[in-house]
């Protein structure tokens, strides 16, 4: 009888230590597949448009601001918002530019 004891116990290991980190890597994968990787290309997208921002767009800030673009450098850009009404916007603010004949996102 303790025999067969004592081949049961060595027969029971215990599973490879690395098959305990198999579910938080399968995690780590999902999170980078379904949320990290989709944000970083709307990033990417984002800093291209903007990049393209020049004199005459019609922009949306992230505020709901919406106005025309008068003058643009490298990190602002002037929006004439009404007749003779100009603000001076960081151009990581634009939310979006809105295409020629077409109606702004919040409208």
């Amino acid at each position: 009888m303790l025999d067969f004891l004592a081949a049961a116990s060595t027969a029971a290991e215990a599973p490879p230590a690395w098959l305990g980190w198999l579910p938080i890597v399968g995690m780590i994968a999902i999170f980078w597949f379904l949320i990290i990787r989709p944000q970083m290309k709307q990033q990417k997208a984002h800093r291209e448009k903007i990049a393209g921002i020049k004199k005459g767009d019609q922009v949306v800030t992230s505020g709901g601001i919406v106005g025309k673009v008068t003058r643009v450098d490298d990190n602002y850009a002037d929006v004439e918002i009404a007749q003779g009404v100009k603000v001076k916007v960081v151009k990581h603010t634009i939310g979006d530019i809105v295409p020629p004949g077409g109606t702004p996102a919040n409208d």
